[in-house]
């Protein structure tokens, strides 16, 4: 009794101020979310009742009469069962047994991001790891109590009983979700529904993402990529309005990132810093946060103004655009050439506004001096790696639309468009979509993003992955929510390449959500004059759609927008801005 009065009484000082507790509130909410089915069972006459599982519970053991599943394990048979809980999504998972569990009973769990991966060994052969996350575990169950396990990405989760002649009565298993709970400011709905679902899904994969610091992946990629971050910028913009993960993780790369060294170790990346601090700006219009970056922003560009030479060519060395794009080193080049073009234009724009008058001098002039030389480049590269039909293609070639270097019309009908969406990448697939934007080929970008993104959908996706690339359709592949029949490839362990081989593929990953962007971007046509939706111009391009309506966030409310085409197929808005928006029609 004395030790607890003696506990209370120091923990009553520290916190009165005697001395300060450390102490982090996680921004995350968690909620249970219950199976949805049973995908699989083995040896199915040792396991009653698994239809119980699907029962909402309240994640406590108790004394009541309710069903409950029951596995039964004999010396040579070990039953397991495989639950879908019908979306992907981010935490761990909870169990809770009756009082007909064994004492100590040991189980294994599988998570899984498609059904044959929670059905997998880890054997080094088919990219299944627990790299970043672990997916493949043994546990032991309390008797009549609760247990809680995991923290990885995915949405289907296999259960074994490991030990013989042992019994365990599950009253309930359900996910433990973890996820920010913010609201979704920005819609897009119209007569395509594949268009509708796309958005969508792009909203849910980059909201996954949005962890304590905004991620790539939620399974593997649990990391702050700072290029891989410009798509899910964009994404998070348009749909979630000004979110703190961003910032935060702008302000992680910085501060992990001494100079002079580069972001993720490669300077690309230290590019898409400049690149995505631009356009936070951009959306946002705070002054202030952008101030707390100028001495970092003026190193680093002295770090980019060494790597132009006088003729105005980027020295090459270090360059990544996206993994596709190594394979084709002339693309690769060419793009990172583009890519440094942008930055130095977005750099001249954020010293402006900061007073760096002289920077900003010096940015435009190493931009003048590198569009000098873009004809030369992009000569190079045409004769060199244009080919649709070479990996990376669109990719270098897109980047050099945005920058200038080469026409949007020409790029588009040589490259870009060619095969529609074969030659596609996720990652790079939004600069691909702004570049036939930018080429004004608006219906054909939304056939590209119906067929590309459409198709994981297609195979049961309900985030966008981290790769996928249509030819891997040519074959008869499974969908990822259903056990790979005889004679079938399987869509997940079956494909991939360079550090996403097989099961090591992340089928959620946010630098993919980029169609939910581009269609609130240019189909809606909510285009920012000003930084902070100051100015706004309503610049919509249906294609082939009839109508479509939506909403897109601003630190003054949401702009809400309708476009219907007439009996004369003439475009008629509506537009609903909030005070404080000047709207350009």
């Amino acid at each position: 009794m004395k030790r607890i009065l003696l506990f209370t009484t120091v923990l009553a000082g520290l916190l009165a101020g005697g001395t300060a507790l450390a102490q982090t509130k996680d921004a995350r909410t968690r909620e249970y979310v219950t199976p949805v089915r049973v995908v699989w069972t083995q040896n199915d006459e040792l396991i009653s009742n698994a239809d119980a599982l699907l029962k909402e519970g309240n994640g406590q053991a108790d004394f009541m009469e309710r069903v409950h599943c029951d596995m039964k394990s004999t010396r040579r048979q070990h039953p397991a069962i495989l639950l879908d809980f019908g979306r992907e999504l981010h935490g761990g998972l909870q169990l809770v047994t009756g009082m007909g569990s064994s004492h100590d009973a040991r189980i294994r769990v599988r998570f899984g991001e498609s059904v044959s991966e929670a059905m997998c060994e880890i054997d080094g052969k088919n990219g299944a790891g627990n790299d970043h996350a672990i997916r493949d575990q043994e546990v032991i169950l309390p008797w009549f109590g609760v247990k809680e396990i995991g923290n990885s990405g995915f949405r289907f989760v296999r259960i074994d009983l490991i030990d013989n002649n042992t019994e365990i009565s599950l009253k309930e298993v359900r996910a433990v979700a973890l996820y920010r709970d913010v609201p979704y400011r920005g819609s897009f709905k119209s007569n395509d529904e594949r268009l509708n679902q796309i958005w969508q899904t792009g909203a849910y994969t980059v909201h996954q993402c949005m962890q304590e610091f905004l991620w790539d992946g939620i399974k593997r990629d649990r990391l702050v990529w700072q290029g891989d971050m410009h798509p899910e910028i964009m994404t998070i913009s348009n749909v979630f309005g000004y979110n703190e993960v961003v910032p935060k993780s702008l302000d992680l790369a910085r501060d992990s990132t001494p100079l002079p060294g580069w972001m993720n170790g490669m300077y690309p990346y230290s590019m898409w810093w400049v690149l995505a601090q631009r356009d936070w700006y951009w959306f946002n219009a705070d002054k202030e946060y952008l101030e707390q970056q100028r001495e970092y922003l003026l190193g680093l560009l002295e770090l980019f103004h060494e790597r132009v030479d006088a003729d105005g060519f980027e020295l090459s060395g270090g360059d990544f655009l996206d993994w596709p794009s190594k394979a084709n080193q002339p693309a690769e080049k060419a793009g990172v050439q583009a890519l440094m073009m942008l930055t130095m234009k977005s750099a001249a724009e954020l010293c402006d506004i900061l007073g760096e008058t002289e920077m900003a001098k010096r940015c435009r002039d190493c931009h003048a001096r590198m569009a000098s030389v873009a004809s030369q480049v992009s000569e190079e590269y045409y004769r060199n790696a244009h080919a649709p039909s070479e990996p990376g293609s669109k990719q270098g070639t897109s980047l050099m639309v945005l920058a200038d270097m080469i026409d949007a019309k020409v790029a588009n009908e040589e490259v870009i468009k060619v095969d529609g969406a074969r030659g596609f990448s996720t990652f790079y697939g939004y600069y691909m979509l702004e570049a036939m934007a930018k080429a004004g080929d608006y219906a054909g970008a939304m056939k590209v993003i119906s067929d590309f993104w459409g198709a994981m959908i297609d195979l049961g996706a309900t985030t966008f992955w981290e790769d996928f690339h249509t030819d891997w359709i040519k074959e008869d592949v499974a969908r990822i929510d259903e056990p790979v029949p005889a004679g079938k490839k399987d869509i997940h362990g079956d494909f991939g390449a360079y550090c996403y081989e097989g099961f090591r593929h992340s089928l959620c990953h946010g630098w993919a959500s980029g169609p939910t962007a581009w269609l609130s971007e240019h189909v809606l046509g909510v285009e920012i004059l000003e930084p902070g939706y100051k100015v706004v111009k309503i610049n919509p391009h249906l294609g082939d759609l009839e109508w479509v309506e939506g909403s897109v966030p601003t630190p003054y409310g949401d702009i809400k927008v309708s476009h219907r085409k007439d009996a004369e197929g003439k475009v008629v808005s509506k537009v609903d801005a909030p005070a404080g928006v000047e709207i350009l029609m």
